[in-house]
C-alpha cells in the first residue's frame, strides 16, 4: 500500500499514521534510542499498514549494520578537512542524524586516488555517504554496492543524486550588479580547475563578458584568502586599469581586498570587490563585502535527509543564490 497512487510511503507518513513524532518513528524503525512500548506498537502497525520500505541506508540501520553517516570530502590534501564549509556540512548533517541515533563522521578522499571509496564500501558501520567536492571521476568510482546510499553535494550522476547551490545564477547576479554600478574592467578569480561546480561561475562570467563586449580577465584561485591576496597583485600588474574583481569565494575575496590595500588601491573607490558564499565575516569587514548567498546548511540537511528517509531524489536539486549588496561594490 502507498499513501498516493504514485508515491511510496515516507517516514513522515508513518509518524502521522502512528500519531508519534518523526524522530520517534525513526528510532523505532532504526531500532536505536528510546521509545515506549506503546509507541513501538503504533509505529510497527503504521509500517505494516502503509507498506513502508526504508531505503538501503535505513534498512542497514534496522539490521544493526549501519550507525554512521560519512561526509567524505575530496581534496588535494587533508587540509580540506579544516575548511569551514566542510564543518557546516557536518554540523547540518548531524542535526538530521542525531534524532535517528546515527553518528556523523568526516573522511578525507585524496584527490587522484580512485580507490579512496573502497574502505567505506567495506565498512558495515556506514549507512550512507555524502560526497563533497565531487568530480566525474569520483562518481565513476562509487562501488556498485554503495549505490543507493550515496548522495553528492556538487555534481551528480544517474545513480548519485546531487544537491548544490545555483552558483551560476548567483554569480550572474553579482556580475550584473558590478556592471550596473559602472564597472567595465572586471576580473575574476576562479576556484580549483579540477572541481566541476567551480566552473559554472567561470562559464557565466565568460558569457556575460562576451554579451557586453568586454574582455575576459581570469586568474586561477583555490577558494583561499592567501591566493586572493596574490591574485590582486597579479591583476593590478597585468591590467592596471582594472576597476572590479569578482572572486567565487568570500575567503578569496577578502584576500583580494587585502592585496589591493597592500598595493595602495582603495576599495571600492579604485577597485570594487565581490565574493560568493555570504560567510558571517562578509558583513563585518571594512568595507562590508558584496557577495551572493550560499545556503550550505539547507543543502546538507536535504542531502542527509534524502539518505536517511529514503525519499526519491531528483538527479539534481539546485538551491537558489541571491545577491547580497554591500559597500565593497
Amino acid at each position: 500500500m502507498t499513501t498516493a497512487a504514485h508515491r511510496p510511503a515516507t517516514l513522515e507518513d508513518v509518524a502521522r499514521v502512528a500519531g508519534v513524532s518523526r524522530s520517534t518513528a525513526s528510532r523505532v524503525i532504526a531500532g536505536t534510542g528510546f521509545a515506549s512500548p506503546a509507541a513501538r506498537k503504533q509505529v510497527t502497525a503504521a509500517v505494516d499498514q502503509l507498506g513502508y520500505v526504508p531505503n538501503p541506508a535505513a534498512r542497514a540501520l534496522v539490521r544493526g549494520g549501519g550507525v554512521r553517516l560519512v561526509v567524505a570530502v575530496l581534496g588535494t590534501s587533508a587540509a580540506v578537512l579544516d575548511d569551514p564549509y566542510v564543518h557546516q556540512v557536518v554540523g547540518a548533517a548531524a542535526r538530521v542524524c542525531t534524532p535517528a541515533g546515527v553518528g556523523v563522521a568526516l573522511y578525507w578522499l585524496p584527490f587522484g586516488d580512485p580507490r579512496s571509496l573502497d574502505q567505506l564500501d567495506g565498512d558495515r558501520s556506514v549507512c550512507g555517504v555524502i560526497l563533497v567536492n565531487t568530480t566525474e571521476e569520483l562518481l565513476a568510482a562509487v562501488p556498485r554496492s554503495l549505490r543507493g546510499r550515496v548522495v553528492s553535494i556538487g555534481v551528480g550522476s544517474a545513480t548519485v543524486p546531487s544537491f548544490d547551490v545555483d552558483n551560476a545564477a548567483g554569480s550572474e547576479a553579482v556580475l550584473r550588479h558590478l556592471y550596473a554600478s559602472g564597472r567595465r574592467r572586471i576580473a575574476m578569480v576562479t576556484g580549483p580547475r579540477w572541481l566541476p561546480c567551480a566552473q559554472r561561475p567561470v562559464q557565466t562570467y565568460r558569457r556575460l563578458m562576451a554579451e557586453a563586449g568586454l574582455p575576459e580577465r581570469i586568474l586561477p584561485g583555490d577558494f583561499r584568502a592567501p591566493r586572493g591576496r596574490t591574485a590582486a597583485g597579479e591583476a593590478l600588474r597585468r591590467w592596471p586599469d582594472i576597476d572590479a574583481i569578482y572572486a567565487i569565494s568570500d575567503d578569496t575575496a577578502l584576500g583580494v581586498i587585502a592585496g589591493l590595500r597592500d598595493a595602495g588601491a582603495q576599495v571600492p573607490g579604485d577597485v570594487a570587490v565581490a565574493g560568493f558564499d555570504d560567510i558571517p565575516l562578509a558583513g563585518m569587514t571594512a568595507p562590508a563585502l558584496t557577495t551572493a548567498s550560499h545556503p550550505v546548511g539547507r543543502i546538507a540537511v536535504a542531502a542527509a535527509t534524502a539518505l536517511l528517509d529514503g525519499r526519491p531524489a531528483a538527479p539534481v536539486t539546485l538551491f537558489p543564490s541571491a545577491l547580497v549588496a554591500r559597500a565593497s561594490a
